[in-house]
Protein backbone atom coordinates (compact mmCIF):
# COMPACT_ATOMS: atom_id res chain seq x y z
CA UNK A 1 0.00 0.00 0.00
CA UNK A 2 1.84 3.07 -0.94
CA UNK A 3 0.25 5.55 1.59
CA UNK A 4 1.07 8.36 4.01
CA UNK A 5 -0.26 8.58 7.41
CA UNK A 6 -2.95 5.20 6.25
CA UNK A 7 -3.95 7.16 3.08
CA UNK A 8 -2.94 6.33 -0.29
CA UNK A 9 -2.04 8.02 -2.95
CA UNK A 10 -4.83 6.53 -4.94
CA UNK A 11 -7.97 5.17 -3.75
CA UNK A 12 -7.96 2.31 -5.81
CA UNK A 13 -10.94 1.00 -4.35
CA UNK A 14 -12.77 4.07 -5.16
CA UNK A 15 -11.28 3.59 -8.93
CA UNK A 16 -12.51 0.63 -9.34
CA UNK A 17 -16.49 1.31 -7.80
CA UNK A 18 -16.50 4.13 -10.21
CA UNK A 19 -15.38 2.48 -12.99
CA UNK A 20 -18.00 -0.33 -12.43
CA UNK A 21 -20.91 1.81 -12.01
CA UNK A 22 -20.10 4.23 -15.32
CA UNK A 23 -18.99 1.59 -17.63
CA UNK A 24 -21.31 0.99 -20.27
CA UNK A 25 -23.54 -2.20 -19.63
CA UNK A 26 -22.84 -5.00 -22.33
CA UNK A 27 -25.20 -6.74 -24.86
CA UNK A 28 -28.27 -8.52 -24.02
CA UNK A 29 -27.74 -11.82 -23.81
CA UNK A 30 -29.37 -14.95 -22.30
CA UNK A 31 -27.84 -17.20 -19.47
CA UNK A 32 -27.40 -19.74 -22.01
CA UNK A 33 -25.78 -17.77 -24.49
CA UNK A 34 -23.52 -16.37 -21.81
CA UNK A 35 -22.44 -20.13 -21.32
CA UNK A 36 -22.51 -20.76 -24.57
CA UNK A 37 -19.86 -17.89 -25.47
CA UNK A 38 -17.51 -18.07 -22.47
CA UNK A 39 -16.88 -22.06 -23.27
CA UNK A 40 -16.53 -21.44 -27.44
CA UNK A 41 -13.52 -18.48 -26.19
CA UNK A 42 -11.70 -21.03 -24.34
CA UNK A 43 -12.06 -23.40 -26.87
CA UNK A 44 -10.86 -21.26 -29.51
CA UNK A 45 -8.40 -19.83 -26.85
CA UNK A 46 -6.56 -23.75 -26.59
CA UNK A 47 -6.99 -24.48 -29.69
CA UNK A 48 -5.68 -21.35 -30.98
CA UNK A 49 -2.23 -21.88 -29.41
CA UNK A 50 -0.90 -24.76 -31.71
CA UNK A 51 -2.13 -22.54 -34.31
CA UNK A 52 0.18 -19.41 -33.45
CA UNK A 53 3.14 -21.69 -32.46
CA UNK A 54 3.10 -23.77 -35.53
CA UNK A 55 3.25 -20.53 -37.99
CA UNK A 56 5.56 -18.92 -35.81
CA UNK A 57 8.03 -21.17 -34.76
CA UNK A 58 8.03 -19.71 -31.07
CA UNK A 59 7.62 -22.56 -28.07
CA UNK A 60 8.22 -22.09 -24.28
CA UNK A 61 12.18 -23.11 -23.31
CA UNK A 62 11.91 -26.58 -21.84
CA UNK A 63 12.94 -26.18 -17.77
CA UNK A 64 10.40 -23.13 -17.84
CA UNK A 65 7.35 -22.79 -15.55
CA UNK A 66 4.80 -24.82 -17.37
CA UNK A 67 6.85 -27.09 -19.69
CA UNK A 68 7.22 -30.36 -19.82
CA UNK A 69 10.16 -32.32 -20.83
CA UNK A 70 10.76 -32.74 -24.39
CA UNK A 71 7.17 -30.73 -24.86
CA UNK A 72 6.25 -26.67 -25.22
CA UNK A 73 3.97 -25.03 -23.00
CA UNK A 74 3.08 -22.70 -20.65
CA UNK A 75 0.59 -22.00 -17.56
CA UNK A 76 -0.77 -18.91 -17.93
CA UNK A 77 -4.62 -18.47 -17.16
CA UNK A 78 -7.11 -17.99 -19.93
CA UNK A 79 -10.06 -16.20 -18.11
CA UNK A 80 -13.22 -14.78 -19.90
CA UNK A 81 -14.01 -11.83 -18.09
CA UNK A 82 -17.28 -9.34 -17.96
CA UNK A 83 -16.44 -5.24 -17.57
CA UNK A 84 -16.01 -5.41 -14.40
CA UNK A 85 -13.80 -8.41 -14.61
CA UNK A 86 -11.69 -6.41 -16.67
CA UNK A 87 -11.88 -3.10 -14.60
CA UNK A 88 -11.03 -5.07 -11.62
CA UNK A 89 -7.79 -6.77 -13.03
CA UNK A 90 -6.51 -2.94 -14.47
CA UNK A 91 -6.61 -2.03 -11.40
CA UNK A 92 -4.62 -4.48 -9.85
CA UNK A 93 -2.14 -3.72 -12.86
CA UNK A 94 -1.69 -0.21 -12.58
CA UNK A 95 -1.31 -0.61 -8.47
CA UNK A 96 1.72 -2.88 -9.14
CA UNK A 97 3.41 -0.84 -11.58
CA UNK A 98 2.86 2.60 -10.64
CA UNK A 99 4.27 1.40 -6.82
CA UNK A 100 7.63 2.74 -7.55
CA UNK A 101 6.23 6.74 -8.74
CA UNK A 102 3.82 6.56 -6.48
CA UNK A 103 5.90 5.92 -3.49
CA UNK A 104 8.41 9.09 -4.95
CA UNK A 105 5.79 11.21 -5.16
CA UNK A 106 5.06 9.82 -1.61
CA UNK A 107 8.19 11.31 -0.14
CA UNK A 108 7.81 14.28 -2.25
CA UNK A 109 4.49 14.79 -0.42
CA UNK A 110 5.98 13.82 3.30
CA UNK A 111 8.03 16.91 3.21
CA UNK A 112 5.28 19.09 2.11
CA UNK A 113 2.89 20.83 5.35
CA UNK A 114 -0.03 19.47 5.21
CA UNK A 115 0.87 16.62 3.03
CA UNK A 116 -1.25 14.25 4.61
CA UNK A 117 -4.45 16.47 4.66
CA UNK A 118 -4.05 17.09 0.59
CA UNK A 119 -3.65 13.16 0.61
CA UNK A 120 -6.89 11.76 1.92
CA UNK A 121 -8.86 14.44 -0.78
CA UNK A 122 -6.47 13.79 -3.60
CA UNK A 123 -6.37 9.71 -3.24
CA UNK A 124 -10.44 10.44 -3.72
CA UNK A 125 -10.11 12.06 -6.22
CA UNK A 126 -7.82 10.67 -8.25
CA UNK A 127 -9.41 7.49 -7.62
CA UNK A 128 -12.55 8.66 -9.23
CA UNK A 129 -10.12 10.36 -12.32
CA UNK A 130 -8.80 6.91 -12.83
CA UNK A 131 -12.24 5.18 -12.33
CA UNK A 132 -13.34 6.97 -15.59
CA UNK A 133 -10.73 6.59 -17.53
CA UNK A 134 -11.29 2.88 -16.92
CA UNK A 135 -14.66 2.95 -17.46
CA UNK A 136 -14.20 4.51 -21.18
CA UNK A 137 -11.56 1.70 -21.98
CA UNK A 138 -13.44 -1.32 -20.16
CA UNK A 139 -16.43 -1.34 -23.52
CA UNK A 140 -13.24 -0.92 -26.14
CA UNK A 141 -10.60 -4.05 -25.10
CA UNK A 142 -11.21 -7.44 -26.75
CA UNK A 143 -8.84 -9.26 -25.04
CA UNK A 144 -5.52 -8.58 -23.35
CA UNK A 145 -2.28 -10.65 -22.07
CA UNK A 146 -1.31 -8.87 -18.87
CA UNK A 147 2.52 -9.04 -18.64
CA UNK A 148 2.47 -8.00 -14.79
CA UNK A 149 -0.70 -9.21 -13.34
CA UNK A 150 -0.90 -10.06 -9.64
CA UNK A 151 -2.79 -12.62 -8.44
CA UNK A 152 -6.00 -11.81 -6.63
CA UNK A 153 -8.55 -14.70 -5.04
CA UNK A 154 -10.59 -13.76 -8.20
CA UNK A 155 -8.09 -13.65 -11.26
CA UNK A 156 -5.62 -16.35 -10.92
CA UNK A 157 -1.94 -15.40 -12.77
CA UNK A 158 0.95 -17.50 -13.86
CA UNK A 159 3.92 -18.38 -10.86
CA UNK A 160 5.82 -15.13 -12.59
CA UNK A 161 2.25 -13.29 -13.39
CA UNK A 162 0.67 -13.17 -16.60
CA UNK A 163 -2.62 -13.95 -17.74
CA UNK A 164 -4.87 -13.79 -20.88
CA UNK A 165 -8.10 -11.63 -20.48
CA UNK A 166 -10.92 -12.18 -23.09
CA UNK A 167 -14.02 -9.13 -22.33
CA UNK A 168 -16.74 -11.36 -23.66
CA UNK A 169 -19.30 -8.46 -23.81
CA UNK A 170 -16.74 -6.78 -25.76
CA UNK A 171 -16.10 -9.14 -28.53
CA UNK A 172 -19.47 -10.10 -28.11
CA UNK A 173 -20.84 -6.46 -29.11
CA UNK A 174 -18.12 -6.08 -31.88
CA UNK A 175 -19.08 -9.40 -34.28
CA UNK A 176 -22.88 -7.93 -33.84
CA UNK A 177 -22.19 -4.19 -34.88
CA UNK A 178 -19.63 -5.32 -37.76
CA UNK A 179 -22.49 -8.19 -38.49
CA UNK A 180 -19.66 -10.75 -39.08
CA UNK A 181 -19.35 -14.51 -38.34
CA UNK A 182 -19.38 -14.46 -34.60
CA UNK A 183 -17.50 -17.96 -34.73
CA UNK A 184 -14.79 -17.06 -36.81
CA UNK A 185 -14.65 -13.47 -35.12
CA UNK A 186 -14.20 -15.28 -32.01
CA UNK A 187 -11.52 -17.21 -33.04
CA UNK A 188 -9.86 -14.47 -34.96
CA UNK A 189 -9.53 -12.76 -31.98
CA UNK A 190 -7.84 -15.53 -29.81
CA UNK A 191 -5.21 -15.99 -32.46
CA UNK A 192 -4.10 -12.57 -31.85
CA UNK A 193 -3.97 -12.37 -28.05
CA UNK A 194 -2.79 -16.26 -27.92
CA UNK A 195 0.29 -14.20 -29.77
CA UNK A 196 0.97 -12.18 -27.07
CA UNK A 197 0.94 -14.96 -24.65
CA UNK A 198 3.25 -17.10 -27.04
CA UNK A 199 6.22 -13.85 -27.16
CA UNK A 200 6.09 -13.77 -22.98
CA UNK A 201 5.87 -17.34 -22.83
CA UNK A 202 8.66 -18.32 -25.53
CA UNK A 203 11.03 -15.47 -25.22
CA UNK A 204 12.36 -15.61 -21.09
CA UNK A 205 13.64 -12.71 -20.93
CA UNK A 206 11.32 -10.08 -22.48
CA UNK A 207 9.13 -9.45 -19.30
CA UNK A 208 11.96 -8.35 -17.21
CA UNK A 209 13.54 -6.16 -20.22
CA UNK A 210 10.02 -4.17 -20.43
CA UNK A 211 9.57 -4.31 -16.73
CA UNK A 212 12.99 -2.41 -16.59
CA UNK A 213 12.09 -0.21 -19.21
CA UNK A 214 9.26 1.10 -17.82
CA UNK A 215 10.38 1.04 -14.54
CA UNK A 216 13.05 3.22 -15.48
CA UNK A 217 10.98 5.60 -17.22
CA UNK A 218 8.20 5.88 -14.34
CA UNK A 219 11.65 6.55 -12.21
CA UNK A 220 12.64 9.68 -14.89
CA UNK A 221 9.45 11.20 -13.71
CA UNK A 222 10.17 14.33 -12.14
CA UNK A 223 5.81 15.24 -11.70
CA UNK A 224 4.33 16.06 -8.32
CA UNK A 225 1.39 14.84 -7.47
CA UNK A 226 -1.47 18.15 -8.37
CA UNK A 227 -0.14 18.19 -11.70
CA UNK A 228 -0.43 14.49 -11.99
CA UNK A 229 -3.89 14.71 -10.49
CA UNK A 230 -4.59 17.66 -13.21
CA UNK A 231 -3.51 15.89 -16.28
CA UNK A 232 -5.87 13.05 -15.22
CA UNK A 233 -8.66 15.70 -14.51
CA UNK A 234 -8.66 16.40 -18.39
CA UNK A 235 -8.71 13.49 -19.66
CA UNK A 236 -11.85 13.09 -17.30
CA UNK A 237 -12.94 16.48 -18.71
CA UNK A 238 -12.45 14.89 -22.06
CA UNK A 239 -14.59 12.31 -21.62
CA UNK A 240 -17.24 13.61 -19.89
CA UNK A 241 -17.44 16.71 -22.63
CA UNK A 242 -16.12 19.34 -19.94
CA UNK A 243 -13.72 20.84 -21.56
CA UNK A 244 -12.73 22.00 -25.83
CA UNK A 245 -11.92 18.90 -27.84
CA UNK A 246 -8.88 19.59 -29.62
CA UNK A 247 -8.96 23.23 -30.32
CA UNK A 248 -6.26 25.00 -31.95
CA UNK A 249 -3.72 26.01 -29.49
CA UNK A 250 -4.44 24.35 -26.68
CA UNK A 251 -2.92 20.71 -25.21
CA UNK A 252 -6.14 18.68 -26.24
CA UNK A 253 -4.95 17.46 -29.27
CA UNK A 254 -1.38 15.96 -26.97
CA UNK A 255 -1.90 12.71 -25.15
CA UNK A 256 -1.70 11.79 -21.74
CA UNK A 257 2.27 10.29 -22.02
CA UNK A 258 2.91 13.04 -23.90
CA UNK A 259 2.23 15.76 -21.35
CA UNK A 260 3.80 14.13 -18.63
CA UNK A 261 7.17 12.88 -20.27
CA UNK A 262 10.77 14.66 -19.35
CA UNK A 263 13.31 15.22 -22.04
CA UNK A 264 14.82 11.85 -20.45
CA UNK A 265 12.01 9.96 -20.37
CA UNK A 266 11.69 10.22 -24.63
CA UNK A 267 14.73 8.13 -25.03
CA UNK A 268 13.07 5.65 -23.18
CA UNK A 269 9.78 5.52 -24.99
CA UNK A 270 11.10 5.51 -27.84
CA UNK A 271 12.87 2.20 -27.25
CA UNK A 272 9.14 0.94 -25.15
CA UNK A 273 7.29 2.30 -28.81
CA UNK A 274 9.33 0.02 -30.84
CA UNK A 275 8.86 -2.84 -28.81
CA UNK A 276 5.09 -2.52 -28.81
CA UNK A 277 4.81 -1.85 -32.08
CA UNK A 278 6.86 -5.15 -32.73
CA UNK A 279 4.59 -6.67 -30.11
CA UNK A 280 0.88 -5.20 -31.61
CA UNK A 281 2.61 -5.94 -35.16
CA UNK A 282 3.53 -9.66 -34.82
CA UNK A 283 0.04 -10.15 -33.46
CA UNK A 284 -1.88 -8.36 -36.09
CA UNK A 285 0.73 -10.18 -39.01
CA UNK A 286 0.29 -13.69 -36.99
CA UNK A 287 -3.74 -13.69 -37.01
CA UNK A 288 -3.79 -12.63 -40.68
CA UNK A 289 -1.34 -15.54 -41.75
CA UNK A 290 -2.84 -17.85 -39.48
CA UNK A 291 -6.61 -16.92 -40.13
CA UNK A 292 -7.18 -18.31 -44.06
CA UNK A 293 -7.27 -21.83 -42.46
CA UNK A 294 -8.94 -21.55 -39.67
CA UNK A 295 -11.18 -18.26 -40.20
CA UNK A 296 -12.85 -18.84 -43.09
CA UNK A 297 -14.36 -15.09 -43.26
CA UNK A 298 -10.38 -13.39 -42.15
CA UNK A 299 -10.63 -11.20 -45.12
CA UNK A 300 -14.34 -9.92 -44.57
CA UNK A 301 -13.86 -9.74 -40.90
CA UNK A 302 -10.32 -7.98 -41.38
CA UNK A 303 -11.48 -5.19 -43.82
CA UNK A 304 -14.41 -4.32 -41.66
CA UNK A 305 -12.29 -4.53 -38.47
CA UNK A 306 -9.98 -1.81 -40.22
CA UNK A 307 -12.58 0.47 -40.73
CA UNK A 308 -13.82 0.62 -37.28
CA UNK A 309 -10.37 0.95 -35.59
CA UNK A 310 -9.61 3.48 -37.71
CA UNK A 311 -12.84 5.72 -37.15
CA UNK A 312 -13.43 5.71 -33.78
CA UNK A 313 -16.98 6.37 -32.44
CA UNK A 314 -17.75 10.14 -32.83
CA UNK A 315 -15.89 13.13 -31.83
CA UNK A 316 -16.01 12.71 -28.34
CA UNK A 317 -14.48 9.30 -28.50
CA UNK A 318 -11.73 10.88 -31.04
CA UNK A 319 -10.62 13.59 -28.72
CA UNK A 320 -10.02 11.14 -26.06
CA UNK A 321 -8.29 8.14 -27.68
CA UNK A 322 -5.94 11.26 -28.64
CA UNK A 323 -5.29 12.38 -25.42
CA UNK A 324 -4.71 8.82 -23.91
CA UNK A 325 -2.36 8.12 -26.86
CA UNK A 326 -4.50 5.53 -28.38
CA UNK A 327 -4.04 6.80 -31.73
CA UNK A 328 -0.25 6.19 -31.22
CA UNK A 329 -1.11 2.37 -30.48
CA UNK A 330 -3.42 2.22 -33.74
CA UNK A 331 -0.11 3.44 -35.33
CA UNK A 332 2.04 0.50 -33.52
CA UNK A 333 -0.40 -1.89 -35.04
CA UNK A 334 -0.15 -0.49 -38.70
CA UNK A 335 3.83 0.43 -38.41
CA UNK A 336 4.72 -3.10 -36.39
CA UNK A 337 2.69 -5.12 -38.91
CA UNK A 338 4.32 -3.81 -42.21
CA UNK A 339 7.60 -4.19 -40.28
CA UNK A 340 7.05 -8.03 -39.60
CA UNK A 341 5.44 -8.47 -42.88
CA UNK A 342 8.58 -6.72 -44.37
CA UNK A 343 11.28 -8.74 -42.47
CA UNK A 344 9.40 -11.93 -43.16
CA UNK A 345 8.94 -11.59 -46.76
CA UNK A 346 13.16 -10.76 -47.18
CA UNK A 347 14.65 -13.10 -44.72
CA UNK A 348 11.84 -15.44 -44.03
CA UNK A 349 10.39 -16.78 -40.43
CA UNK A 350 13.32 -17.98 -38.83
CA UNK A 351 14.87 -15.23 -40.11
CA UNK A 352 12.62 -12.46 -38.36
CA UNK A 353 12.78 -15.16 -35.22
CA UNK A 354 16.19 -13.58 -34.66
CA UNK A 355 14.20 -10.71 -33.13
CA UNK A 356 13.94 -12.80 -29.62
CA UNK A 357 17.46 -13.38 -29.30
CA UNK A 358 17.93 -10.59 -27.09
CA UNK A 359 17.23 -7.11 -26.10
CA UNK A 360 20.04 -6.03 -28.41
CA UNK A 361 18.06 -7.56 -31.43
CA UNK A 362 14.83 -6.10 -31.11
CA UNK A 363 13.92 -3.38 -33.25
CA UNK A 364 14.49 0.27 -32.95
CA UNK A 365 11.91 3.32 -33.75
CA UNK A 366 13.43 4.14 -36.76
CA UNK A 367 13.87 0.31 -37.79
CA UNK A 368 10.37 -0.15 -37.12
CA UNK A 369 9.98 2.20 -40.30
CA UNK A 370 12.59 0.79 -41.99
CA UNK A 371 12.89 -2.37 -41.96
CA UNK A 372 16.17 -3.31 -44.16
CA UNK A 373 18.32 -1.02 -41.50
CA UNK A 374 17.21 -4.02 -39.31
CA UNK A 375 17.87 -6.55 -41.33
CA UNK A 376 21.01 -5.37 -42.49
CA UNK A 377 22.37 -5.00 -38.63
CA UNK A 378 20.79 -8.52 -37.42
CA UNK A 379 21.87 -10.17 -40.12
CA UNK A 380 24.88 -8.58 -41.39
Amino acid sequence: MTSIGGVEMVDWNLAVATATRFVRPGPEVSRDEARAIVAELRRHAKSSEEHVRAFTRMAQPEGEPGAEPGQQGHDTPVLVVDRAGWIKANVAGFRAVLKPLLQKMEERRSSVPGGAVLGAVGGKVTGVELGMLLSFLASRVLGQYETFAPASRDLPAAARGGRLLLVAPNIVHVERELEVDPHDFRMWVCLHEETHRTQFTAVPWLRDHIEGEIQSFLGETEIDPGTLLERLREAAQSLTGGRPEGEEGDEGGRSFVDLVQTPAQREILARLTAVMSLLEGHADYVMDGVGPAVVPSVAEIREKFQKRRASGAGRLDQALRKLLGLDAKLRQYRDGERFVRAVVDEVGMDGFNRVWTSPNTLPTKQEIAKPADWVARVHR
